[in-house]
């Protein structure tokens, strides 16, 4: 340094970033007799507290070349990053997650539904999925020396439905029963079988109730009804008859309602038309060719872009989108078309909210109980028969907690879905016509003239129309 009286740091500045990773020197005052060697330096970073990953090469060039590091800041210590931790997963033997293949429509307008459902079968015994658990993170040090700590990761849960069983170390799942793999609501893992009927659904057959996938290579006829738990196939026709399935329903040769039946999905319906009919879908609905006179309702999209692709009276609703060629038609017949509001998730919500209310009651009577045996306890008058009891209230007091989360976690969910209409839109890839009314989320706007290649959507709190294509 010059021999002027002046201290190191008058003219150099030693700073950190903000996550204290990296220390800088900078430069404050370019005298020209100024000079400092690497030991000064050194002393100028150990006054900062800097302890951690200093670069003496750095600081003997700088030292050295003084003139070269006086305009800009030079990185003179570098901490050591810490290692976040994995979270972990689920490692899945069969892709249950596989987006479904939408149907393959022929030249002349029929739909071939052969290869849109995947069966993933299953032997007694067989894994299904395996746990891989979560990894710890290194912790990291800053250049003060300050240890700096890690996320860790989060484990991953099976969630087990139906005739699937774990290791005592909940580390596989594993098939109870011959079957199907089949994911349900709210993403259970069950195995379900799944049973065939050769014919029509009628007199000779009666109405099925069945725990698992149903297959008809026929009809169903008017008044009968099929219930199953995983996914229902149709070969041929459903007419005015009850189909309700927790997975998908397909149905080839299409829906004659009558106004009567119902078919009902808690994921997806694929058909290739539905008239008078009453169709409800979890997640999508699917039409080819047309949907005539009929109440739908998806807690996702209605789609109808087939040959036709024709939507023309009834209700449709779906909580995010409605796809067609052609909706109403030139007698202006009514046809009102919603999104942007589901329903059954109205419903779910205000089940969800009396159960946590009943919940947190529990809560504060098992911990009321379990204060007055810890005071108890203190004193010395915990009996054998009080010390279970103490346990056992624990054990509770634990899994009301975990239901309580979860509960909580499924409401956000479902206000969040209900407060985002901003994404609801209906989009018609040929003509709309008079007479059709349009709803979003709590707006409407009734179509006055037939218009063409049209998408309908909220902007600033109206439904606007613009260019669909």
């Amino acid at each position: 340094m010059s021999e002027k009286a002046l201290p190191l740091d008058y003219y150099v500045n030693v700073s950190l970033s903000q996550d204290k990773m990296e220390a800088y020197i900078h430069f404050t005052d370019n005298d020209e007799d100024f000079s400092c060697s690497t030991a000064q330096l050194e002393e100028l970073l150990s006054n900062n507290h800097i302890v951690l990953g200093i670069n003496r090469d750095v600081l003997k060039q700088i030292s050295s070349n003084l003139a070269h590091y006086l305009s800009d800041k030079t990185v003179v210590a570098t901490g050591i990053a810490p290692q976040e931790g994995k979270d972990g997963y689920i490692e899945w033997l069969y892709d249950l997650d596989k987006k479904e293949k939408r149907p393959l429509e022929r030249e002349d307008g029929t739909v071939d539904y052969k290869e849109v459902t995947s069966i993933h079968n299953v032997r007694k015994g067989q894994i299904i999925a395996k746990r891989i658990p979560a990894e710890d993170g290194t912790e990291g040090r800053a250049v003060t020396g300050e240890t700096l700590f890690p996320r860790k990761g989060k484990e991953a849960r099976f969630k087990l439905g139906k005739h699937v069983v774990t290791d005592p170390e909940q580390t596989a799942i594993y098939a109870a029963i011959d079957g199907v793999v089949v994911k349900t609501d709210r993403d259970k893992i069950n195995v379900f079988p799944i049973y065939e009927v050769n014919g029509d659904v009628d007199f000779n057959v009666g109405n099925i109730s069945f725990v698992g996938t149903v297959v008809i290579r026929g009809n169903v006829h008017p008044g009968f009804s099929i219930k199953a738990a995983g996914d229902i196939r149709v070969t041929g026709g459903v007419e005015a008859a009850e189909l309700e399935a927790e997975g998908s329903i397909e149905i080839s040769a299409g829906i004659l309602g009558q106004n009567k039946g119902l078919v009902k999905a808690g994921k997806n319906v694929k058909s290739s038309f539905i008239q008078d009919g009453i169709v409800e879908a979890g997640e999508d609905i699917i039409v080819s060719q047309s949907i005539m006179h009929s109440m739908l309702r998806a807690g996702r999209t209605v789609v109808c872009q087939g040959t036709k692709g024709l939507i023309v009276g009834g209700t449709i609703q779906a909580g995010d989108k409605v796809v067609a060629r052609t909706i109403g038609n030139s007698m202006s017949t009514a046809t009102n078309i919603e999104v942007g509001v589901v329903p059954e998730l109205r419903n779910r919500l205000i089940q969800l909210r009396s159960h946590i209310r009943s919940q947190m009651e529990n809560l504060d009577k098992t911990e009321k109980a379990l204060t007055l045996l810890d005071q108890m306890a203190a004193a010395g008058q915990l009996t054998p028969e009080r010390l279970g009891m103490r346990i056992k209230l624990g054990h509770t007091k634990k899994q009301v907690q975990d239901e309580l989360g979860l509960i909580k976690e499924e409401i956000f969910q479902i206000e969040k879905s209900l407060e985002d209409i901003s994404l609801a839109t209906v989009m018609v890839g040929s003509m709309i016509y008079s007479g059709t009314k349009i709803v979003i989320g709590r707006y409407t706007r009734f179509v006055k003239d037939t218009v063409s290649r049209v998408c309908f959507k909220i902007e600033n709190g109206d439904i606007v129309m613009s260019a669909s294509f």
